[in-house]
């Protein structure tokens, strides 16, 4: 378990992908997140204070969960301040990255942060997802952004039978797998590395729909 902001960096620097390149990327990604906080809330004011640890790290740690030969197109649904999608987009710069967001003030905190990070492998869905185009992914990510059965509901259209879902749910992950009905899934919780009392539901859908009828 990564408990301080010491350890969430050493953790990152021995992460693959994490050359000096994309560590500079993500530390004007930490003082850009400052800045901008304190004229929208992006984040909460007190996570600031373990940023590494609970957002950069906290996204970095879906990584080992996906084959990276393939990992792209790798969409996140419901971005909101960049977690995971710019992490991701930042240290996989060979991957594309598709960051969902319906929120304008998010959407331009994203287009200003990918474009100074110099992330021409990621783009900016500004709209709902019920509107975005379907498309096939290979990785859906999502970060708090709808009870399971809704999220699968939205995506599934996006994923086909090897599309991985990696999808961190805090304490309510196991829960909220336990309660999955209806859908055809080969579904785990993993141990988050940054709570102890967090879990990060990954799989896949049979056939890509998954549902029964």
């Amino acid at each position: 378990m990564i408990t301080t902001e010491t350890e969430a960096r050493a953790w990152l620097r021995a992460l693959p992908e994490c050359d000096a390149a994309a560590m500079e990327r993500l530390e004007q990604l930490v003082a850009m997140l400052v800045e901008e906080n304190q004229r929208q809330n992006l984040v909460s004011a007190a996570s600031l204070e373990q940023v590494w640890l609970r957002h950069i790290v906290d996204s970095a740690q879906l990584l080992p969960h996906v084959p990276r030969e393939t990992s792209t197109p790798w969409m996140d649904l419901g971005t909101g301040a960049g977690f995971p999608g710019l992490v991701i987009a930042a240290l996989r710069p060979e991957c594309e990255v598709i960051m969902v967001e319906s929120r304008a003030r998010r959407i331009e905190w994203l287009e200003r942060a990918r474009l100074a990070m110099g992330l021409d492998n990621a783009s900016v869905e500004g709209q709902r997802l019920e509107l975005v185009e379907t498309q096939h992914a290979a990785v859906i990510s999502a970060r708090a952004f709808a009870p399971l059965d809704k999220l699968l509901t939205l995506s599934s259209r996006f994923s086909t039978s090897d599309t991985v879902f990696l999808l961190p749910k805090g304490r309510s992950a196991g829960q909220e797998l336990e309660d999955l009905r209806k859908w055809r899934h080969v579904f785990h919780v993993e141990q988050s590395l940054t709570d102890p009392q967090a879990g990060i539901i990954v799989g896949t859908l049979a056939d890509g729909k998954g549902k029964t009828r």
